[in-house]
């Protein structure tokens, strides 16, 4: 009988995000851009970034955040941002 505590619960199960208007499977937790940009198939050349109260917000390509679940994300080539 193996117990666990829950001091590591930001490193839980699998969640559904929204890539470009597909969901998508990624781990619960810290994740790298490059890493959401695998997961959502997003060419490694286009912008990233993160629908958040219906507002576009930029995400650098070399930042990170954490994923609770439930994000959106859109993904346009560099230069050809959203207005």
């Amino acid at each position: 009988m193996e117990t666990q505590s829950s001091e590591h619960a930001e490193h839980g199960p699998n969640v559904v995000i929204r890539i470009n208007d597909k969901e998508r499977v990624i781990h619960r937790g810290h994740e790298t851009v490059a890493e959401i940009k695998k997961v959502g198939e997003v060419p490694v050349a286009d912008d990233l970034e993160q629908i958040i109260n219906g507002k576009l917000e930029p995400l650098p390509d070399n930042g990170s955040l954490t994923i609770h679940g439930g994000e959106q994300f859109i993904s346009h080539p560099k230069g050809a941002g959203s207005s």
